[in-house]
């Protein structure tokens, strides 16, 4: 049956969202240790994962406009309204679905926010010491938080920002 197929691409999905939720924070642990060395990696990891949620979203829309066709609902069902309409158990399965891919994908959005955060203050950084190295077309952030171009008058300022 349909819904069971559904049931079976929903719980691949949730494992692939607890593997980016892995691998964003092993991204993570690799921005705050300051090894960028491996940082590619991590990201190439990343991207990965996305490829393969992006191949079971696919997979599910596919199932979902089957199964919506069947129980009368209207193309692009919702999840939601997928639970609404389901029979039993069916229903309370599909409930607990989004639940949990809500709880999943607010988990992600925060560690995607970490991560851009700690990019951008890695990339500071590195422009800050390539400033102070002597690349004078490289952009400084200052204290205020204002962006000024050539290098810093205090070469204090790089240990501070490192």
């Amino acid at each position: 049956m349909g819904l069971s197929e559904v049931s079976n691409i929903l719980w691949r999905e949730r494992q692939l969202l607890e593997l980016l939720q892995f691998k964003l924070e092993e991204e993570q642990l690799v921005l705050s240790s300051g090894r960028s060395r491996w940082l590619s990696h991590a990201t190439r990891e990343v991207e990965m994962v996305l490829e393969e949620i992006k191949q079971a979203e696919l997979a599910r829309s596919i199932e979902v406009e089957a199964v919506a066709a069947e129980l009368g609902l209207e193309p692009g069902a919702s999840l939601r309204r997928l639970a609404e309409t389901a029979p039993a158990p069916w229903k309370g399965l599909f409930e607990q679905h989004r639940r949990a891919f809500l709880t999943a994908t607010q988990e992600i959005l925060a560690l995607a926010q970490v991560n851009r955060d700690l990019l951008t203050r890695g990339q500071r950084a590195t422009r800050v010491a390539l400033a102070w190295l002597g690349d004078t077309e490289a952009e400084v952030d200052s204290a205020a938080g204002t962006t000024t171009g050539g290098a810093p008058t205090d070469p204090r300022l790089v240990n501070e920002a490192l």
